[in-house]
């Protein structure tokens, strides 16, 4: 390399090192230059905002002040209308007061001269009565002298003759009156006995003419029947009774006036149903056998209450018609039980009277024994006593107290006062009489069945012995003007084809309850 190129090289050496001193301490000086410029350019810019932000500011509360003040000015406003508002109103009320007191002073005025008018002619009426008082006192006076009697006595003798002569119209309006009432209670009691007879004759006869055998299943009904219904009439020829088979499931009823055969009936048909050869040959057995012993029943029976009462010497037949007693019935009460019962009552009192037991119970005893022979005898329960009594040489007392327990004749004898004390208090007996259980289930089983039979029941219950009946209803199906529309429904069908005592209260019930389960 020559020397030249040595001294390029140096140059661009020294060249090189004084643009690196340069580059190396002015291009940081530069950058820190334009960076001072940025600042001041972003300071100025936001002093800038600033003075915007605070120039809108200032007129945002300005304007909030002056919506303020307007706000302000129109509530004054609206205040000082209601003030002005108010004031007219009292200084109306105010007028009104005036007014009404000027009224009341004018009112008050008027009633003091009023009062003044009043108290001037009370003045004057009292003492016109006063000489109005002297002249009648005078007056009377002279009359009393005139008549020479004082005015009591002329009071009393003027009531005398108005008595006297008023005591013949008197007693004949008393009379006529009298006659009247009685017609009228004649005619009363007569229609209220026509109306009990119509309304309770079905109930009593259903009593006592019918019973019911069970039957396991309706295909017996067929069998007892019979082939052209040769069975059927072969048992109400020989037990003189009439079968009812109907559409009621299981049920066959015996219908009878005769209690006898009506029991005979119902046990041969129990006989029959149990034994399953039903045919005319095998009735007639069937019946016999029960027929005798029905007898032997009725002679124990008779027997029995004869030695439980400690009665001797008592005619056998007499003591069968107080066995046929177990039997008959009377407004639901047995028949043998309560002759029993009255019995023991009289022989009670007896004992505490100090009078004879034995005859006390006799009477008691047989005070009913027309009862036993009123189906098949003619004449009252009574009477028919009274000719079996005599029929079997009863005394004299038992006579007596058989035909005038009821009343019918005089009394004669205390034992018939007992025998009437026991009679009342025996029927009286809480739960003594009353229907029989058999028609009271069907009338609750009917009462039920015609309740649910509606559209919309839910169930029902039958209550208080079948006087009360509750209906539940679905109340989505039923609202409540139809729950009245159904209330009144089942009372016209209860009414029109049920038969019972009293009367029978419906009430529906509709009950719409909203649930929820929290969880």
């Amino acid at each position: 390399m020559n020397p030249l190129g040595y001294i390029v090289s140096a140059i661009a050496l020294v060249v090189g090192f004084i643009l690196g001193l340069v580059c190396f301490y002015f291009v940081p000086f530069f950058k820190a230059k334009s960076a001072l410029r940025r600042a001041d350019k972003i300071i100025r810019d936001a002093d800038i905002k600033a003075e915007h932000i605070i120039k809108n500011a200032e007129l945002d509360a300005k304007q909030a002040t002056i919506e303020a003040k307007q706000e302000a000015d129109r509530q004054i406003k609206e205040k000082k209308q209601e003030i002005a508002v108010l004031q007219n109103q009292m200084a109306q009320r105010e007028q009104s007061i005036d007014r009404r007191d000027i009224a009341l002073l004018s009112k008050e005025q008027s009633l003091e001269d009023k009062n003044e008018n009043l108290n001037r002619k009370i003045k004057e009426v009292e003492k016109k009565d006063e000489d109005y008082q002297k002249k009648l006192d005078s007056i009377i006076s002279e009359l009393e002298k005139v008549s020479q009697m004082s005015m009591n006595e002329a009071r009393d003798e003027i009531f005398r003759r108005v008595e006297s002569k008023l005591s013949k119209e008197i007693a004949a309006f008393i009379r006529t009156k009298e006659e009247e009432a009685e017609a009228s209670v004649n005619e009363k009691a007569r229609d209220l006995l026509a109306l009990a007879m119509n309304k309770y004759s079905q109930e009593v006869t259903t009593e006592r003419t019918v019973s019911t055998v069970s039957l396991p299943s309706d295909e017996m009904k067929g069998r007892i029947i019979g082939r052209e219904g040769r069975n059927i009439r072969s048992l109400e020829q020989l037990l003189g009774v009439d079968l009812i088979i109907d559409d009621t499931p299981e049920v066959i009823t015996v219908s009878c006036f005769d209690p006898i055969r009506r029991e005979i009936a119902t046990r041969s048909l129990n006989y029959l149903v149990r034994d399953g050869r039903i045919q005319p040959g095998r009735i007639e057995e069937v019946v016999e056998k029960v027929k005798s012993e029905l007898d032997e029943v009725i002679d124990k029976a008779g027997q029995e209450a004869a030695f439980k009462l400690g009665l001797p010497r008592i005619n056998k037949e007499l003591l069968k018609y107080v066995g046929r007693l177990k039997f008959r019935t009377s407004y639901g009460q047995n028949g043998y039980q309560h002759s029993i019962e009255v019995a023991t009552l009289c022989g009670i009192m007896a004992a505490e009277l100090g009078l004879d037991q034995n005859l006390a119970k006799r009477c008691g005893l047989l005070h009913d024994i027309g009862k036993a022979a009123d189906f098949e005898l003619e004449g009252s329960h009574v009477e028919i006593g009274v000719r079996l009594a005599k029929k079997y040489g009863e005394p004299d007392e038992v006579i007596n107290s058989i035909e005038a327990h009821h009343g019918d004749v005089e009394s004669k004898y205390i034992y018939t006062q007992l025998v009437i004390a026991a009679d009342t208090l025996s029927a009286a007996r809480p739960g003594a009489r009353s229907e029989t259980m058999e028609n009271y289930v069907k009338r609750i089983e009917q009462l039920e069945t015609i309740c649910k039979s509606y559209e919309g029941v839910n169930n029902c219950f039958a209550m208080q012995s079948g006087r009360e009946v509750r209906v539940m209803v679905v109340p989505d199906k039923v609202d409540d003007l139809a729950a009245f529309k159904l209330a009144r429904d089942i009372r016209e069908r209860i009414e029109n084809e049920m038969t019972y005592p009293g009367q029978i209260k419906i009430s529906v019930i509709r009950e719409f309850r909203a649930q929820e389960t929290a969880k």
